[in-house]
């Protein structure tokens, strides 16, 4: 039986399927944002909200429903041009532009109550320096008492295995599934591997896409080092990617998928 073709390009770039793998989560996470700003945001009934990476926008979508005044900014221009016409298909409205986490420039407007980055997309910024300056900037754009929630996977250096992750999810008569594969971190490079095979079906047809990339690695230590570089953020809380509001977690090493709670000094 002949092997399917596979077609090597950045799953970015294909933002429908993207979504569908991801979208089942948006729900959860929306109404975890919203508890979170209940529980530790500024007392503002401006509920202004910026998504740093916002990638497809299935989270701009649903905050947008949720009446919040959201604003998002992402590399990839396929990506905002997908989000946008989700939008214009429920004739809602967000602020949308090209940007890159590190740099980012806000057009003019007011200071946000919350800001969020989840799903581990911080750790595309592979430098200290960078990290730094993303984080300098989303507290430069938070009005005093604002809240910026911060999703990552944690890395165990001392186990050095490898990881697989898959899932598999359909919308209409396309059928995806998806399998990420992440090989052992690089303590002394900070860096690790990671491949992601997509094999999307649609009208009786199939094909494989694979994307490879390189995340930024960090334990517990590793972040608290890094958070205290910017004293304009304080660590008010973290949790686990469960988003249960009563079920707060420490900050450290007993668990892989963190979500820190940063509030604007």
């Amino acid at each position: 039986m002949a092997s399917m073709p596979t077609d090597h390009r950045d799953w970015y770039d294909t933002p429908l399927y993207y979504d569908i793998i991801f979208d089942g989560d948006t729900p959860r996470e929306a109404a975890f944002l919203e508890e979170v700003w209940a529980c530790y945001g500024p007392r503002s009934r401006t509920r202004k909200l910026l998504e740093p990476a916002c990638g497809s926008g299935r989270l701009v979508l649903e905050m947008a429903r949720r009446g919040w005044k959201v604003s998002g900014f992402d590399g990839n221009e396929r990506m905002l041009q997908f989000a946008r016409e989700r939008l214009s298909k429920e004739g809602l409205q967000a602020l949308l532009w090209s940007d890159w986490m590190q740099s980012f420039h806000l057009p003019k407007t007011e200071p946000y109550d919350l800001a969020h980055c989840l799903v581990s997309t911080f750790k595309y910024l592979l430098t200290e320096a960078d990290a730094v300056a993303f984080l300098q900037r989303i507290a430069a754009c938070l009005k005093p008492g604002g809240v910026f929630a911060l999703g990552l996977h944690l890395s165990d250096y001392s186990k050095g295995k490898e990881e697989h992750e898959r899932w598999v999810a359909q919308r209409d008569d396309i059928h995806v599934v998806c399998n990420t594969h992440t090989w052992a971190p690089n303590r002394k490079t900070r860096l690790e591997d990671l491949r992601t095979r997509l094999k999307i079906t649609h009208a009786g047809r199939s094909h494989l896409q694979e994307t490879r990339w390189q995340f930024r690695t960090y334990d517990a230590r590793q972040v608290k080092a890094l958070l205290g570089q910017v004293p304009e953020l304080h660590l008010a809380a973290c949790y686990d990617f469960t988003y249960n509001i009563h079920e707060p977690r420490e900050l450290d090493d007993s668990y892989a998928d963190i979500v820190l709670i940063l509030v604007r000094e």
